[in-house]
């Protein structure tokens, strides 16, 4: 039987490729620089993250979540290019129901296509189904983010179907939500062995 998934244990989750570790308010500052450059890499993001304060709200929003014990996030470091890369977190933890959504995930441009998503989506889906014992794990984007929603159906998500006017985006406006899914069933049943195969493993 897996042990109860923690909040306040320190998971690292690590590959050849990638190290995702707990996100803390010390090694936050390695992703400050993202937002002090100029350059929005967050078009999709429901809260704004360019400049020092918007910046800090999303860490302490982030954090806050993981003391409430809905989230656990993730900073990205990139082993290769020994470099933080980004940022992840699984949220809307809900144990009892052995669900999960994984989201809040961006890196840097220099970072994309680089397959470091996906070694990140294998260590992450792997600890959700055999660690922490999950039988679903959700993602949501923005409808029109179809770079994420591409990246999504190349690691094995099946598209649900789309949430209308679903919640109000940074610019005062609304999205559309896509939700896509992993079960259990699915990663066992040969999404573990394709994604594993596409990162090397």
């Amino acid at each position: 039987m897996q042990p109860p998934f923690n909040f306040s244990e320190q998971y690292s989750l690590e590959n050849e490729r990638v190290l995702l570790a707990p996100l803390d308010g010390n090694n936050s500052t390695q992703l400050l620089h993202f937002a002090l450059g100029g350059i929005n890499i967050w078009p999709f993001s429901l809260m704004p993250m360019l400049g020092e304060a918007n910046f800090k709200k999303y860490i302490d929003f982030a954090l806050l979540s993981r003391v409430q014990q809905t989230a656990y996030p993730f900073i990205v470091f990139d082993k290769v290019a020994k470099e933080f890369a980004g940022s992840t977190r699984f949220y809307d933890i809900q144990l009892a129901n052995q669900t999960l959504q994984l989201g809040y995930t961006w890196y840097d441009t220099k970072f994309q296509g680089t397959g470091l998503n996906k070694n990140c989506k294998f260590l992450l889906l792997q600890f959700a189904f055999e660690t922490m014992g999950m039988e679903r794990v959700e993602f949501r984007a923005d409808n029109n983010n179809k770079r994420s929603i591409a990246a999504m159906q190349s690691i094995g998500c099946t598209i649900e179907g789309i949430l209308r006017s679903n919640v109000p985006n940074a610019e005062g406006g609304r999205r559309d939500s896509i939700v896509l899914s992993i079960l259990k069933s699915e990663w066992e049943g040969g999404i573990k062995e394709r994604l594993g195969r596409k990162i090397g493993n």
